[in-house]
């Protein structure tokens, strides 16, 4: 059996797990989380083997989504566990999912290079099919001292294929930073055939000479001779944002407007960015609210079947991994679908498939009313800091419910270990215009993200929350999503608080089928 073949097993035979519901006070199998729920998936254990000492586990860095005959091509950038001295790093892999609720893992697809290489590490990239050949165009990265004595940290590199399954390495291929653009910040091309213009359009994420971020644009008429021409930046970093780099460039159209997406992880706002123009080059719009998420959703890119787009990216891990650790690059893979209002802004909610993953009722149990607060069937209101703890959360959930709340903050405590005082807080802060989510230890709270509402009128919140594998995804009103890491959450209890006069109605727990 084929490396390939032997994980796929692996990964369909985790989908044996039964998900039954437990008493509140039995232990579940931490394995257990890793069951058929997998909707937000990362490489599994093992891939090249279980005799091999290296590379056993990892995680999906930036995702670089492809559509093509019913089926998404999710490639990301693996992120090793354990890297063995002298190799490389970030090869790329892929997942294919018809629905972003079930995955097959495809295994390594493009691997990184020797010390001596262009692609000692790879980055981020981009294909495109011409006739019958793909062409995917990646980052090369290698800061090795040896390799920078006579070349430039990053450039573009090329491989090809005619099953997309099977790369070739073009050797010969190789664009780097041109006159007048910094040779060290160079990466990230996006690469499609722009119709209105006839030409094969390739952004990339650059800095001009004087450190300026841009996105900057080559152009082809046919791939295959090779030859891109460089044309002038299709987007600039203004002195208000001053953006270090607009990393992994997206550039579509839906409707009348074009959209161009980036994510940058250096300012207050870090995440991926969205900005709006009637035209491919600018000028562009910024959005009142111009995040398509909060911090731990990052390098997110679009992909469409010609009937929805959906926006891809991964969620942060942390370092250590528990909920006080800092955030880390890579984790799991996250999906959104994107919606277009009416007035050209863009809004987020879940994969219409995400609903049916749960379809087991769990039961709702109250454990402890601390402050005042009244219970109707699986409804409550809730006075001036009250909060009401349930009892433990069995393998992957959902929670639905609908909250009203006008003043202060209310939501929900997941990890909640009410002895320790620990636990991850997510908030609905409707003075402030956000949610936030806060790491709670020993009394104390530290914001760990937060997100605009902006986009939500009023002050009733309809939410679904959808957790597996320590990613907790917010849906508020089909409008926003609020992405978070949080661990330990499968065996702990879980809580509602309010710090003013509010309302949870309609609470109700699902687990997957």
């Amino acid at each position: 059996m084929s490396i390939k073949n032997i994980y796929v097993a692996a990964v369909l035979s985790l989908a044996t797990f039964s998900c039954q519901n437990h008493d509140s006070d039995t232990e579940v199998n931490p394995e257990d989380i890793y069951s058929k729920t997998n909707i937000f998936p990362q490489p599994p254990n093992q891939w090249m083997g279980e005799n091999n000492p290296y590379y056993t586990e990892g995680y999906a860095g930036d995702v670089m989504p492809y559509y093509e005959n019913g089926k998404f091509h999710l490639f990301f950038l693996h992120d090793a566990k354990t890297k063995p001295a002298g190799e490389g790093f970030h090869d790329i892999h892929s997942f294919e999912t018809g629905n972003f609720t079930d995955f097959t893992y495809q295994g390594r697809q493009i691997p990184y290079g020797t010390s001596s290489e262009a692609d000692f590490g790879v980055g981020t990239g981009s294909l495109v099919k011409v006739g019958s050949t793909y062409y995917y165009y990646y980052t090369g990265h290698n800061e090795v001292a040896s390799f920078l004595s006579g070349n430039p940290r990053e450039s573009v590199l090329l491989a090809t294929s005619t099953d997309m399954k099977n790369w070739t390495k073009v050797k010969n291929f190789k664009i780097t930073a041109p006159t007048g653009y910094y040779d060290y910040e160079f990466r990230d091309p996006h690469v499609f055939f722009n119709s209105e213009d006839g030409k094969y359009w390739m952004l990339v994420s650059a800095q001009t000479s004087d450190k300026k971020a841009v996105v900057l644009k080559f152009t082809t008429t046919n791939p295959a001779t090779g030859n891109w021409t460089v044309e002038n930046p299709i987007y600039t970093t203004s002195s208000s944002e001053n953006y270090i780099m607009l990393e992994c460039p997206d550039l579509f159209k839906m409707g009348n407007y074009w959209y161009l997406v980036f994510s940058e992880n250096w300012s207050s706002s870090a995440g991926t960015h969205y900005r709006i123009s009637t035209s491919p080059n600018g000028p562009w719009t910024t959005p009142q609210n111009d995040r398509l998420d909060g911090s731990y959703l990052y390098a997110a890119k679009t992909v469409s079947d010609n009937i929805n787009r959906y926006l891809v990216g991964w969620t942060a891990r942390k370092a250590p991994e528990n909920n006080t650790g800092g955030k880390d690059w890579a984790g799991n893979i996250v999906t959104h679908r994107l919606v277009q209002n009416s007035d050209g802004t863009l809004a987020v909610k879940p994969v219409s498939g995400l609903p049916s993953v749960f379809g087991q009722n769990a039961v709702l149990s109250v454990d402890k009313i601390t402050g005042n607060a009244s219970q109707n069937g699986s409804s409550f209101n809730l006075s001036a800091n009250s909060q009401v703890t349930f009892s433990k959360l069995q393998k992957a959930n959902q929670i639905n419910f609908t909250l009203n709340v006008s003043a202060g903050k209310a939501g929900i405590i997941l990890a909640h270990d009410t002895d320790a005082g620990s636990g991850v807080k997510i908030a609905f802060e409707p003075a402030n215009n956000r949610i936030a989510a806060y790491v709670m230890n020993s009394g104390s709270e530290d914001l760990m993200n937060s997100y605009s509402l902006s986009s939500v009128s009023g002050t009733s919140y309809t939410v679904t929350a959808s957790i597996s594998n320590d990613v907790c995804v917010v849906y508020i009103n089909d409008k926003i999503a609020f992405t978070n890491r949080i661990y330990n959450i499968v065996n702990k209890k879980w809580s509602i608080f309010s710090s003013s006069e509010s309302s949870f109605s309609n609470i109700n727990i699902k687990n997957p089928n």
